[in-house]
């Protein structure tokens, strides 16, 4: 959903008539007309399903295509973006005839990019690695992860300040999303009384993981505690929470190939064990461009803390990760798959 809020916002106010496109029950929805996008819903099932759910999933998916081609008619869009998601399969069936831009989140395409791509007039791809999921002669240009906007503008003095850090202290990041990652949140917790005796930590925790994580937090005397921060989660001072870091912990979904790049910030990356591979196969290119160090999910407990101190005590390997995950920026990402749309759509009109 991100990838292609940064992208509508990069286009020109004003300049097209936009409609989102959602699955019925979705998520995304308040966050959409929160951003003042007209959204509609349809059905929308799994394509990849077994037994009983694989009926229902193609059950849903005509009910979906049905009215995908309903909107299609009365919208009369002049181009289709997808970045994903059930959704786009009956949407990208029944808008196949229309000029069509997939952009691509994961450095691996989700299974219903990959079904729509053969309609696809062109993919823009996080890295290079993504050109060979796709079919020779279909047009991918790497553009790279489009960034919300609202994550620039931070220097590292002002951002400390937003949480009451100390800049001149060794400042970690872990966070696992908007639900959480238990796994790092306990082993983090677990740690604290040998970390921040040498850092500071900002603990974006989830909201559903934030009651469990606060008792699970050991005691720790006044001098220690004030060096630990924690929020169930944090909305418009991430960028904040990137720039006042040395180091992050984090989950290897599609986000971190742009915002980990954006603010040059060295990584702990745990992929999300039991997801298909599309998490191991980010955190992976970022660890051989030399961005990263992997740790799996099962090895937490034992592992974390004793990663993050030698991380925290190598500063030129820091220095040199982060120089690594600069070269990997693509800041313009959001404007350069904004122009990309503006020229497909340029040729149905």
């Amino acid at each position: 959903m991100y990838p292609a809020l940064a992208v509508l916002q990069a286009l020109n106010e004003g300049e097209a008539d936009l409609l989102w496109v959602g699955g019925e029950g979705g998520m995304e929805a308040a966050l959409v007309q929160r951003a003042g996008l007209a959204f509609t819903a349809i059905p929308a099932g799994q394509v990849n399903a077994v037994g009983l759910r694989a009926i229902l999933g193609v059950f849903q998916l005509a009910r979906g295509y049905f009215a995908a081609r309903g909107l299609v008619r009365r919208f009369r869009p002049d181009a289709l973006l997808f970045t994903g998601g059930f959704v786009s399969v009956p949407v990208g069936l029944a808008g196949r005839r229309l000029p069509i831009l997939l952009c691509l989140p994961d450095i691996e395409p989700a299974r219903a990019l990959q079904l729509i791509s053969r309609y696809a007039a062109a993919v823009a791809a996080p890295a290079e690695d993504s050109r060979s999921y796709f079919r020779p002669g279909l047009r991918v240009e790497v553009t790279g992860y489009p960034v919300r906007a609202d994550l620039a503008g931070w220097d590292r003095t002002r951002a400390a300040g937003e949480f009451g850090l100390d800049p001149g202290l060794p400042t970690l990041l872990v966070f696992g999303g908007s639900k959480g990652a238990r796994s790092i949140n306990l082993a983090l917790v677990k740690g604290l009384p040998a970390l921040l005796p040498e850092m500071q930590v900002l603990h974006v925790t989830g909201e559903a993981t934030w009651e469990e994580t606060r008792a699970a937090r050991p005691h720790l005397p006044g001098e220690l505690l004030d060096r630990y921060r924690a929020y169930p989660y944090l909305h418009a001072t991430m960028g904040a929470a990137f720039a006042a870091a040395d180091l992050a912990v984090c989950r290897a979904g599609a986000s971190t190939l742009g915002e980990l790049p954006l603010f040059g910030l060295p990584a702990i990356l745990v992929p999300l064990p039991h997801f298909w591979r599309y998490q191991e196969v980010n955190a992976g290119y970022l660890a051989r461009q030399g961005g990263a160090v992997v740790l799996a999910d099962a090895d937490l407990e034992a592992k974390l803390t004793a990663t993050v101190l030698d991380l925290m005590h190598n500063k030129p390997g820091r220095l040199a990760m982060q120089a690594a995950l600069h070269k990997l920026a693509r800041p313009q990402a959001a404007a350069e798959i904004a122009g990309l749309l503006r020229e497909l759509a340029a040729r149905q009109g």
